[in-house]
């Protein structure tokens, strides 16, 4: 049966709801297929539980917010040296002000509002209001290309877009000739160096609306449905263009409950839950967290600088200590290196003590002992207390990291600190999170169990139970805008999400991802190899390593790509040559001074390129099979980053585009006829 169906004009909410079948409909009309005007999807209502809860729009939710937390602080963030607040009564005022200047600037109904800047108070306030006032909020990410924006702005049709600054505005009016729907733009940072027209500061905008009748608003809030769509989300994109994922109310409004009531946040009325938002808010990770999950449990979100990723981020968490923090592996592991930085600067017994803290942490938590042993309660007092402080999270008792792979060695060296990182994951797909590991429900490397309410289904597993992971669920989305074909695929007869991950479970339920169908290496040999595991193993044998790739698709043997730990550029984020003082110290422990990447880059420093290949050499012997092991490697000139296109806005490896910039260095591994039977990177010459 098709996935599209057709349908009259009056559907009626009351039966798409009371449908309980296995099968989505995306009810749209045949004639018109990227029309959303009929787009309503049937709500995967449960029985008893969660999913059972009665469905509501972004605007009862938050309606229900302010009755309950009118008074408590929404959002905080720092002007100069002053921290200013906005309460949710304010909050909610300030979106029906905002969805009413949209109205008046030209809003049409399901056309979108793209927001294109930092983590703020009017990304929020814009994003409401665009699905208030019955359009679509999207996102777009910061980093991107103006010929980016322009695809992203023409597929949802914007009639607005808001920007952060000047930077941001110059990549809309380069390509404002080519946007056919866009009938204003507002710049909410930052005085405007030009005046155009159709372009407003956040000041002038709000004040479009402030005075209009309330009518034509609180009409357009009444036609609005849980099982209609208000939010796109853009996947980022890395092969081919990117798809706008759309999410209903009730995606966004369920998934806020059922993450909130899973993870046991408190309500504003016991004790209020505080976030920093920081990560970038295009990605549903950081929505559903920072406005989402926030709002349903009347928690403050307290926005960082616009460098917070560069190194600010640290500073911003002191002085919110949040409650609750959720950071993608490369910020972990970036606090991890600066913490390791840190300890080779300390004195020897300062470092003593620390080591000893960190083992007794370790093991009281992998153990997860009842009774609390003395010498934990020690190293609690010693270095725990202050290390927690150090960082911002000394009152945080949920911190998170997901939207891609984290490594062993991260989790650990977090859990010595007493500092269990919790795994979620899911997709933008699934309005976020699809399972979540738990202070009760824990197993290092498992993304946890699933959220109540949700299934999961392992399609086509193998003899070891590893197939692709599939959901199920009320946090299921509605379709790719525009693309019925790329709906289907993603989407299967019964209404699977097919998420193209590889995992299994365990006897206790606990869900194991061990690769991405597309990332899977297929040897020349036929053998199927995920590369992440792979990747991770060498990162842990070589803590001078700071990104590796693996290579071999469709070759005679495995190779990889290596990069150094480096210094950043604080301004632009971009990889320096100068080494991290982690790094340094290890490069002094094997005998080398080498201080920068020029110096070790391509096997110049004999001395490193000797202990990286006896890294690997340890990570092949550890491999199942021989086609596992890695026969080359180089070392690049310079880190992968968000700037140079290696990493996505959330820091995940972008593997297409590494492959395209380092064609070069990987056809030269494969130049050789004889496939190599041992590791085979000679030394260069004395």
């Amino acid at each position: 049966m098709s996935l599209f169906s057709e349908v009259q004009s009056n559907v009626s909410l009351d039966n798409a709801l009371k449908s309980n079948t296995p099968l989505i409909r995306l009810l749209m009309s045949a004639q018109r297929p990227d029309s959303l005007s009929l787009a309503m999807v049937n709500l995967r209502m449960g029985e008893s539980g969660f999913a059972s809860e009665p469905p509501v729009t972004v605007d009862q939710m938050f309606k229900t917010a302010v009755e309950r937390f009118g008074s408590y602080t929404a959002l905080g963030w720092k002007e100069g040296e002053q921290m200013k607040t906005m309460n949710y009564q304010e909050y909610y005022q300030a979106c029906r002000t905002a969805a009413k200047s949209f109205l008046k600037l030209g809003l049409e109904r399901y056309h979108g509002v793209g927001i294109l800047g930092f983590n703020s108070a009017e990304w929020f306030i814009s994003d409401i209001a665009a699905i208030m006032a019955g359009g679509f909020a999207v996102g777009i990410y910061t980093t991107n290309s103006p010929e980016a924006c322009q695809y992203l702005a023409e597929n949802c049709k914007a009639n607005i877009i808001v920007v952060e600054n000047h930077k941001q505005l110059q990549k809309i009016l380069q390509v404002q000739d080519k946007l056919p729907h866009m009938k204003a733009i507002i710049q909410y940072k930052d005085a405007l160096k030009e005046k155009r027209p159709n372009l407003y500061t956040w000041a002038e905008f709000m004040e479009l609306g402030r005075d209009e009748s309330n009518t034509q608003l609180d009409d357009i809030i009444a036609t609005q449905k849980p099982n209609q769509c208000c939010t796109l989300i853009y996947t980022s994109g890395t092969t081919g263009q990117p798809k706008g994922v759309m999410l209903s109310h009730d995606n966004l409004t369920w998934t806020a409950f059922a993450v909130g009531r899973h993870v046991q946040l408190t309500e504003a009325t016991k004790s209020q839950e505080m976030v920093v938002s920081y990560l970038p808010l295009s990605h549903i990770a950081a929505q559903m967290v920072d406005i989402w999950v926030t709002m349903k449990v009347g928690g403050a979100t307290y926005f960082a600088q616009p460098d917070a990723l560069k190194g600010s981020l640290v500073n911003t968490m002191r002085e919110v200590r949040p409650t609750a923090f959720m950071g993608v592996p490369r910020v972990w592991e970036k606090m991890q290196e600066k913490m390791k930085s840190v300890g080779a600067k300390s004195s020897t017994v300062r470092r003593k003590v620390a080591v000893w803290a960190k083992g007794v942490g370790l093991k009281t938590n992998l153990s997860k002992m009842n009774q609390t042993p003395v010498n934990y309660r020690l190293a609690k007092k010693l270095v725990f207390r202050k290390v927690r402080k150090a960082l911002g999270l000394d009152r945080c008792t949920k911190c998170y990291t997901g939207a891609a792979p984290i490594t062993k060695d991260t989790l650990e060296f977090f859990l010595s600190l007493d500092i269990p990182v919790y795994e979620l994951y899911g997709m933008s797909e699934s309005t976020g999170p699809h399972t979540i590991s738990l202070p009760n429900a824990f197993r290092l490397t498992s993304v946890g169990k699933l959220i109540p309410g949700c299934e999961t289904k392992i399609h086509s597993p193998d003899q070891e139970g590893n197939g692709e992971i599939c959901f199920w669920g009320r946090h299921v989305f509605m379709g790719y805008l525009n693309q019925a074909d790329k709906t289907e695929d993603a989407l299967d007869a019964e209404g699977w999400l097919h998420s193209g991950d590889l995992g299994k479970h365990d006897d206790n339920g606990f869900l194991f991802v061990t690769g991405r169908i597309k990332e899977l290496i297929i040897t020349a040999g036929g053998e199927n190899i995920p590369p992440v595991p792979i990747e991770d193993a060498v990162k842990e044998a070589v803590s001078l390593v700071s990104n590796a790739m693996l290579i071999g698709d469709k070759r005679k043997f495995l190779a990889m790509l290596l990069t150094i730990k480096c210094q950043v550029n604080g301004d632009t984020g971009a990889p320096e040559d100068e080494l991290t003082p982690e790094a340094v110290e290890l490069c002094r422990k094997l005998g080398s001074n080498a201080t920068r990447v020029s110096e070790i880059a391509g096997g110049r420093d004999r001395v490193i390129h000797a202990a990286i290949q006896e890294g690997i050499n340890r990570v092949n012997e550890n491999a199942t099979s021989n086609a596992q092991r890695i026969q080359k490697w180089i070392i690049l000139d310079q880190d992968f980053s968000i700037t140079g296109g290696e990493l996505g806005p959330t820091m995940k490896l972008k593997r297409p585009v590494v492959m395209k910039m380092y064609k070069e260095q990987v056809e030269h591994f494969y130049k050789e006829v004889v496939t190599p039977s041992t590791p085979d990177n000679s030394l260069p010459p004395k």
